[in-house]
């Protein structure tokens, strides 16, 4: 299977998270920009795994990460951030969707477990009341201490744009 294989359209991922269900599988869905993949989105995604047995990422399209993260955002397009995501070991599926949340993506999917990063409080995550109330479960996952993407586009700036 390659990484390409792993993206789905939310209707085809809704018949594999049915399907998994039916089967007893836990279906544990996250999401994010990935914007400029890096250990710290590799270690969050593998620590997200080990909460299931089927590991769902949405990545947000470009239109949506504009919206959340301002016009000079994404630095990586869409096609190339989910392949990216979807060639990580642990991740099973990934599906781009176009809002700036995945409230809706979330009601359609029902995964087991919502995964988060611990940066969100439990009441501001977008989906919880939905998973929780289906009998799901939300995890937070801790930080990886000085790696993100803004860290990055920062040191790229000082060291290159003086």
């Amino acid at each position: 299977m390659t990484a390409g294989d792993k993206i789905k359209t939310t209707e085809e991922l809704q018949t594999l998270c049915d399907i998994a269900r039916r089967q007893g599988q836990r279906v544990v869905f996250t999401n994010g920009c990935f914007d400029l993949l890096h250990a710290g989105h590799v270690r969050y995604l593998e620590e997200a795994r080990k909460l299931g047995d089927l590991l769902v990422v949405g990545v947000n399209s470009d239109d949506s990460v504009r919206q959340i993260k301002g016009a000079l955002r994404p630095i990586v397009a869409e096609e190339d951030r989910s392949e990216l995501v979807a060639a990580l070991h642990c991740v099973d599926y990934v599906v781009v969707f176009d809002t700036p949340d995945p409230l809706a993506l979330i009601e359609r999917l029902h995964p087991n477990i919502l995964v988060k990063g611990a940066d969100w409080s439990p009441e501001k995550i977008i989906g919880a009341q939905t998973v929780l109330r289906e009998g799901g479960e939300v995890a937070r996952i801790p930080l990886v201490p000085k790696i993100s993407t803004s860290i990055i586009i920062e040191r790229i700036k000082a060291r290159f744009c003086k």
